[in-house]
């Protein structure tokens, strides 16, 4: 049995949720808000964070923290399908591009983009900063400019095929999607490649979600878009 602490539109948490999809094990989810530190996330992180995978077996109970611990964990106890490539050099690219988007990404248009957007408006936190809404958008321009330099090269953001890269991008820009602020027909590669990653059957329990009081824009889930 797998219990997966999660919020719908945090990018981390939507990693593992792929990740558990892509590898075919079932998993049930636990809503979380967070912001209000839960005493129930924060027995099971210190940091009071989501995502928290509990698994449960008849050796005991493991709870597993942050996204990137529990990626390595499937990837070691669940192999195929595989996530990282064969070799050193290649899985070394796709857990570079990984940590890309947790961090460069996440700080420069998350941070931004969702905060102003939907942080503040689920948390009741204000209006959003509309100065700081357009220093994500250019931000984002940016990197996905750089993601199409990428993928005139490769198939997926690492290489010949859809890996960890592709995955933790995906997870960070279905948010930003979500609100509607992808400018995909300015960026044609990274419009294919989102669309042919929206086809997976891993996403379909993506673009399913819903916030209330917070709906995604129209086309959010078209898989045509």
């Amino acid at each position: 049995m797998r219990i997966l602490h999660h919020w719908p539109l945090d990018p981390w948490s939507r990693q593992v949720r792929l990740a558990l999809a892509e590898k075919k094990l079932d998993f049930e989810t636990e809503y979380q808000r967070f912001w209000d530190a839960p005493d129930d996330l924060l027995a099971l992180n210190p940091t009071g964070l989501p995502p928290v995978l509990v698994e449960e077996t008849e050796k005991g109970r493991t709870a597993l923290c942050e996204s990137r611990a529990i990626l390595e964990y499937l990837e070691e106890t669940h192999p195929e399908p595989p996530l990282l490539p064969g070799g050193p050099a290649d899985r070394a690219e796709a857990r570079r591009l990984a940590a890309w988007f947790d961090v460069k990404f996440s700080a420069e248009v998350n941070a931004y983009l969702l905060h102003e957007k939907l942080e503040k408006r689920v948390q009741s936190l204000g209006a959003p900063d509309m100065e700081a809404i357009r220093i994500g958008r250019d931000a984002l321009r940016w990197h996905l400019d750089y993601m199409c330099g990428l993928l005139d090269q490769r198939d997926g953001l690492a290489g010949p095929r859809y890996t960890l890269a592709d995955l933790v991008a995906a997870a960070h820009l279905s948010c930003v999607d979500y609100l509607g602020d992808v400018p995909w027909d300015d960026f044609p590669a990274a419009k294919a490649w989102y669309q042919r990653i929206k086809c997976r059957p891993a996403f379909r329990a993506i673009l399913a979600d819903r916030l209330p009081g917070c709906p995604p824009v129209d086309g959010y889930q078209d898989l045509d878009f």
